[in-house]
């Protein structure tokens, strides 16, 4: 895994290696600063890209075979009976980090009072994320989900 200087990097955002709980050879994936629902984390390539389309083959296929490894371990994790997977790829479809990255929420019956509401939130979220510093988890509390997460593989 290549490290930035003190940690990951997943665009111009360097993370604590702490928060990282997941690495296969192309990718990674790490709990955020910022969840929707418990158990919402990230899966990203290793490779800073932009765009999803920009990806070569074989990142797309350990993207995605990373993102299946996680998300059997979030279902079970979290006690979900089910998943929302996102990505958004380019501003105008909400992505505000510029590197590519695989939204993994568990769901539960009822945690939104109409399901595709959790779209919503992303969006909120995202947003909420970029422009503000309120609300966000500390490094400890990452850290601690993360440890947890980790064991689970």
């Amino acid at each position: 895994m290549t490290m930035a200087a003190g940690g990951f990097r997943f665009g111009r955002i360097i993370l604590e290696p702490t928060v990282v709980f997941f690495r296969s050879k192309l990718s990674f994936a790490f709990v955020n600063i910022k969840p929707v629902l418990p158990g919402h984390v990230l899966v990203s390539p290793v490779r800073v890209v932009k765009r999803f389309c920009d990806l070569t083959e074989e990142e797309v296929a350990d993207l995605f075979t990373s993102a299946q490894k996680v998300a059997r371990v979030l279902e079970k994790a979290y006690d979900a009976t089910s998943l929302s997977i996102a990505i958004q790829d380019g501003p105008d479809a909400g992505q505000t980090i510029e590197h590519v990255h695989v939204h993994l929420l568990p769901r539960k019956k009822g945690d939104f009072e109409r399901n595709d509401d959790v779209y919503k939130a992303l969006e909120e979220h995202d947003k909420q994320e970029a422009g503000t510093l309120s609300n966000l988890r500390t490094n400890e509390e990452m850290s601690k989900e993360a440890s947890f997460l980790a064991d689970l593989f």
